[in-house]
């Protein structure tokens, strides 16, 4: 497969700068800041102080003295501004960066020989190597510099393809804010937890729903059998709803469902729709309890 490049224009950047930000977001989000280097980044989740996911991100070297926060565009004014709020006396600075910076994705067999990338922020997707190299350059250069490389442009519905067969939340789409747990929507397998770590916001809920088995509900990738239901739509088994649908493409989506509904026998379905979950390769489900 030849490499090909998408562009996000749903994601944005927000640039996190001072002597304190590695500390300073340390003690906000979910996964460890020292881990952050050249050519290497985090997935992460800023939680509230009761454990609900509020926002996903990247958090990547910025090379300049700053950590660059990749997240989705629509929400970053609010997130940067919550940020600021959070800093208190902490010697950091926060801008929002979207309008003069643009997010894209490059995926295919050998997409890891791109690095390092002149001319841009580049790193391998942290949850799954298969999701390729996440992008970031001054707005309006990445499609020529990835060009420049041999990577051919694909519509957006390629890596929503791509993400949706691999079952992979993209933010808030399949993500609700300040309702979704982190353990629900896979962030320990796709590495956006950190264990060792010290203290962050919302930690209590997310240690307590690891070490005591509270997970009762996964977000699975679905194969749609017949018309896409919206996002939000109730799934159903023998006339009980067991989940709902969350952000799909073509004949893929997204879906929370019960554990129990997944193991038992019989369809699901939402409406018309025949909804078939799968277990990605990276899924660690717990053994069902008799």
């Amino acid at each position: 497969m030849s490499l090909a490049f998408t562009l996000l224009p749903h994601r944005g950047v927000i640039a996190v700068g001072g002597e304190d930000r590695a500390e300073f977001l340390q003690g906000l989000i979910s996964n460890d800041t020292t881990k952050v280097a050249p050519g290497q980044a985090i997935w992460a989740a800023l939680l509230t102080p009761q454990g609900r996911f509020l926002n996903d991100m990247f958090v990547a070297d910025g090379g300049d003295g700053t950590l660059l926060i990749e997240t989705e565009r629509e929400r970053a004014p609010a997130l940067a501004k919550k940020l600021t709020l959070y800093k208190l006396r902490s010697k950091v600075t926060v801008e929002d960066r979207s309008s003069t910076m643009e997010v894209a994705v490059v995926f295919g067999s050998g997409v890891e020989k791109l690095l390092p990338l002149d001319g841009a922020f580049a790193f391998v997707d942290p949850r799954l190597p298969e999701l390729g190299v996440r992008v970031l350059t001054a707005a309006g250069q990445a499609a020529s510099l990835l060009a420049a490389h041999g990577a051919q442009p694909a519509p957006v519905e390629a890596y929503e393809k791509l993400r949706l067969s691999l079952g992979v939340p993209d933010g808030s789409r399949d993500l609700l804010p300040e309702k979704a747990l982190l353990l629900e929507s896979g962030f320990d397998e796709l590495n956006g937890v950190d264990w060792q770590k010290g203290c962050y916001m919302g930690q209590e809920l997310t240690a307590r729903t690891k070490y005591r088995g509270l997970v009762k509900k996964r977000l699975f990738p679905v194969k749609i059998e017949g018309p896409l239901p919206a996002p939000g739509a109730a799934i159903e088994r023998d006339g009980q709803e067991v989940g709902e649908i969350r952000s799909g493409a073509g004949d893929r989506a997204i879906a929370l469902l019960r554990l129990d509904a997944v193991r038992a026998a019989g369809p699901l379905t939402s409406g018309e729709t025949r909804i078939q979950p799968e277990v990605p390769a990276w899924m660690r489900l717990p053994e069902p309890v008799d």
